[in-house]
């Protein structure tokens, strides 16, 4: 086993006769003397193969990718020739002896970080893409974040437990994946969503403290920031408050960003309500790098006698807009013609975009809004050269039309500072939101969270004691305080539309344990894919995963899912339909 990676090497090793092990990245050989790039995980090595060296006689039997053994001396470079953008730059091996270890055949794609490869054919040959030094550094990244967590929750008094990954099906979530069981014919296991009710247990159990790194599946559509498998750190606590928890948490990520980017956080995070964050946002995960802040305009055209006006208003449709500085110009027609049809698809009745000029308005619906000119010009504080996006819809629509659109236009006009690390929280969630297809109330968060009634309150205005933890517009955690009686555990599954007999049969077990003396307790999930993925400036959580799926849910270095032997699903007591 190396004492020291060869990425590592520097003048500490000057002076020393070295064995050095690794992959050849690159020869350079020219006639009299070479030059080899050995890699291993922690980076680059430049290995000196003198023509006079038994090692050159070799040079010509080595490939790219070979792994080869190379003993030498390692010396210090001249200052002339100090390669600054490596960590072991200032030193190299003058090679003694070459010995191949492993031969590599030609490699499907290059693994120069510059290199165009489609993504199909690097994940297929992950072990080859995985080389790649940015790849290594994302995963180098992930253990760090992973290693920092533990360190902080176990300096906490926490307890890391383990719960199964075989479990029981329950509604109100995503679809799982299920498991047929071999001994219990026609039945199930499912793969869990998450820990949920287990971590809740371990609080009735009296762990009082608990974490865990855990796989979590989902059946559900994918994309940039969703896998079908996925991992979260998990936690719960008895007898805390929210502030509790928002502060542990708020500590811990404080000691990850410190780790891994080595920034001193020193200011608390800025925390909002669900509802300012669609008012101000269109968002409950808001990006708050950049302004193009929402502003209803609906309370200043209410004397507004245009006909599209009057029939908006009669239909409780809002005015909605943002103000984007000095873009009058910034977008062709066939952009914002673009942005009409993404409107449209959140349910927008009308789109306009208009342009300050002369402390006027001019474009589309400017003269319908003839009269509320000075009033939009001061709400948006605009000036000359401004460009304003305007949509009429119902009023969350019109708050998700737009928060979906201050995004295009922030990315579209470069407005994002990269370099920022803006963590949110997004406090005083509804308890319920209403399922049109279902006809129902179904749980914001899920249906074990604490609510907050007040006398004379319909079910939607009700509440709770749910918050998210905010990265960049990214959701990375989400957690409540839960309930921890029987009877409020039934009344929620009932505001939910289960019946009695339902939630007997699903939840009966978590019930009947609520009856043994269960303390107050609360917690919070967090999603260390896409802590990751931000953190490492990545786009696609594939990029932070060692083995992902593709988009599909497909692996294609595995080529899972696959079919299986039909003497296996006879054992399963299965049968496949066409």
């Amino acid at each position: 086993m190396k004492e020291v990676f060869i990425g590592n090497y520097g003048l500490e090793q000057v002076g020393q006769k070295m064995t050095a092990t690794g992959w050849v990245a690159n020869i350079r050989n020219h006639g009299k003397l070479a030059f080899i790039e050995l890699r291993d995980r922690e980076g680059l090595l430049q290995v000196f193969v003198a023509g006079d060296s038994p090692a050159f006689a070799g040079i010509d039997h080595l490939h790219k990718e070979d792994v080869i053994s190379v003993t030498g001396e390692v010396v210090k470079r001249e200052n002339r020739f100090v390669n600054k953008a490596i960590k072991s730059g200032q030193v190299e091996l003058r090679a003694e002896a070459i010995q191949i270890l492993a031969n590599s055949k030609s490699l499907p794609f290059e693994l120069d970080q510059h290199a165009h490869t489609g993504e199909d054919l690097r994940q297929k040959y992950r072990y080859l893409d995985l080389r790649r030094s940015k790849m290594t550094e994302n995963l180098k990244l992930r253990h760090q974040v992973t290693s920092t967590i533990r360190d902080y929750l176990n300096g906490k008094d926490f307890m890391e437990v383990e719960t199964p990954y075989l479990t029981k099906s329950t509604p109100e979530g995503a679809r799982d994946f299920l498991v047929p069981s071999r001994v219990f014919k026609n039945q199930f296991y499912a793969l869990p969503q998450s820990p949920q009710m287990l971590k809740q247990l371990l609080m009735g159990a009296g762990l009082e403290r608990y974490y865990q790194v855990v796989r979590c599946f989902r059946d559900e559509d994918l994309r940039g920031d969703r896998q079908p498998e996925f991992t979260q750190v998990d936690m719960e606590m008895s007898f805390v408050s929210e502030e509790d928890i928002r502060r542990l948490v708020e500590g811990m990520l404080k000691a990850v960003v410190k780790k891994t980017h080595g920034l001193e956080l020193t200011e608390a995070f800025s925390t909002i309500s669900y509802e300012e964050a669609m008012s101000r946002f269109g968002s409950d995960k808001p990006d708050t790098r950049f302004g193009l802040e929402l502003k209803s305009l609906t309370d200043l055209c209410q004397a507004n006698e245009s006909l599209l006006i009057k029939k908006a208003l009669d239909n409780q449709e809002e005015v909605m807009g943002i103000c984007v500085p000095n873009a009058a110009n910034a977008f062709t027609k066939k952009q914002l013609s673009h942005f009409y049809q993404e409107m449209k698809g959140f349910g927008a009745s009308r789109f306009a975009s208009v342009t300050v000029e002369a402390g006027g308005l001019q474009g589309v619906l400017a003269s319908t809004f003839e009269t509320e000119v000075a009033a939009f010009i001061e709400r948006f504080k605009a000036q000359d050269g401004d460009l304003l996006l305007l949509v009429i819809a119902k009023k969350r629509q019109a708050q998700e039309a737009l928060g979906y659109l201050r995004l295009e236009v922030a990315k579209h006009l470069d407005l994002i500072d990269q370099s920022l690390l803006n963590f949110l929280w997004v406090v005083d969630w509804p308890l319920l939101e209403w399922n049109e297809d279902q006809n129902r109330y179904q749980a914001m968060h899920h249906p074990f969270t604490q609510g907050i009634f007040e006398d004379g309150q319909e079910p939607g205005q009700f509440c709770s004691h749910a918050y998210d933890i905010v990265l960049n517009g990214y959701e990375i955690g989400g957690g409540s305080l839960r309930i921890h009686d029987r009877k409020a555990q039934e009344a929620m599954f009932e505001l939910l539309g289960m019946s009695r007999e339902d939630y007997e049969r699903d939840f009966g077990f978590f019930l009947e344990a609520l009856e043994y003396g269960f303390p107050p307790h609360g917690g919070l999930a967090l999603g260390l894919d896409r802590l990751v993925m931000i953190l490492a400036g990545e786009e696609n959580i594939r990029q932070v995963i060692a083995f992902p799926k593709n988009g599909t849910g497909f692996d294609p270095m595995l080529e899972s899912p696959s079919l299986v032997d039909q003497r296996q699903l006879k054992d399963l007591h299965l049968e496949l339909k066409n």
